[in-house]
């Protein structure tokens, strides 16, 4: 076989994984058959494979790079077709494309693959990564960047509970009650955050209520409410100061017969990488090799490069194939030569970190 034929088949290898990827449903807790397929695609290469305790699929290999997207994806039936070289589906970018890319980069050049479960609600499987093994040199973490982009910048967040009770009494009598409570501190939390003159999203601490509820309770003798709260936290917080933050807007003005509190019950920290260290440079040279420019990107939610940079202490960046808009969104696909390119500079930046 030429050497023109060869990369013809490799082609047509890689765009049928991806193909295979985005026609398996792995919604959140139900990635088993991607994995599957991804299990059998690396035997086919000679390469061990597992599934671990989680789910995660696990592909040993040389720890100068772990090149590492999720499986899961987010509710939504898209007819699976490829119309104008663009494939459609679900998951077609975020992340079966950086997934697939990975795969076959990994196989090529023997580098460590992890495809994780639970990006998209938990991060169940990158948290058990790093508490089941130790640091590899370099990561590559797997989300849509576009294929001439690099990621170095998320934002972490903080969730947490506020609650508050009051004894019952009747609405004509004056004094707050325990929903009053909630809406002043939801106020004080705004304003303590608000940010002064214009400045991008990913410097901000973003809040939001995700849930909101009170009223008499049902033994009739109180009175209380809870909002559940997020904050995305940009690398010039720390996840300690915004919660300190949202605490000092607790009421003061409470009765000796009132509870007012947060309760805090998950946090990622943020991160923000250097455009100097060395995966960033590997893309960049596999960029280059490609015809592009490289821009460096900083992005305002989460993923599972933030749980990775607190637990390892090695370069890293985020990078993959795909629009980012089009996450989530009903007309989710994916430029299949811009496919073919993210292979290719994931493979170039591959075979750099493992030189």
């Amino acid at each position: 076989m030429s050497a023109t034929d060869t990369g013809a088949h490799e082609r047509t290898e890689a765009r049928e994984l991806l193909s295979d990827l985005v026609a398996t449903p792995s919604v959140s807790g139900d990635e088993a058959a991607v994995a599957e397929r991804l299990v059998d695609f690396f035997a086919s290469h000679g390469r061990e494979a597992y599934r671990d305790d989680v789910g995660n699929v696990r592909a040993p290999g040389d720890d100068g790079v772990l090149l590492t997207s999720h499986m899961d994806t987010v509710p939504g039936d898209i007819e699976v077709r490829e119309a104008d070289g663009e494939l459609w589906g679900r998951g077609a970018c975020d992340a079966k494309g950086p997934l697939a890319s990975m795969a076959v980069a990994a196989a090529e050049t023997g580098a460590s693959f992890v495809g994780v479960v639970g990006e998209e609600t938990t991060s169940l499987g990158a948290r058990h990564l790093v508490e089941t093994r130790d640091a590899p040199d370099a990561v590559i973490n797997g989300e849509p960047s576009g294929w001439d982009a690099v990621t170095l910048g998320y934002r972490g967040f903080v969730t947490g509970a506020f609650t508050a009770e009051t004894p019952s009494a009747h609405t004509s009598r004056p004094g707050p009650n325990a929903l009053e409570y909630a809406m002043d501190w939801w106020h004080d939390v705004e304003a303590a955050f608000e940010t002064e003159g214009e400045s991008a999203v990913f410097e901000q601490v973003t809040t939001k209520p995700v849930g909101m509820d009170g009223g008499v309770t049902a033994d009739g003798l109180a009175f209380e409410s809870s909002v559940d709260a997020q904050f995305r936290v940009p690398p010039s917080w720390t996840i300690d100061e915004v919660a300190e933050t949202a605490e000092d807007c607790l009421p003061t003005y409470v009765g000796e017969e009132a509870s007012v509190g947060v309760e805090w019950t998950d946090s990622i920290p943020p991160v923000m990488a250097s455009p100097r260290n060395a995966v960033a440079a590997a893309l960049r040279a596999g960029v280059r090799a490609e015809g592009g420019e490289t821009t460096h990107l900083r992005k305002t939610g989460t993923s599972d490069m933030n749980i990775y940079h607190g637990a390892w202490d090695c370069p890293m960046a985020t990078y993959g194939p795909g629009d980012s808009s089009l996450d989530h969104a009903p007309d989710e696909r994916i430029d299949l030569a811009e496919y073919d390119r993210g292979v290719a500079v994931l493979t170039a930046a591959a075979e750099r970190l493992t030189a």
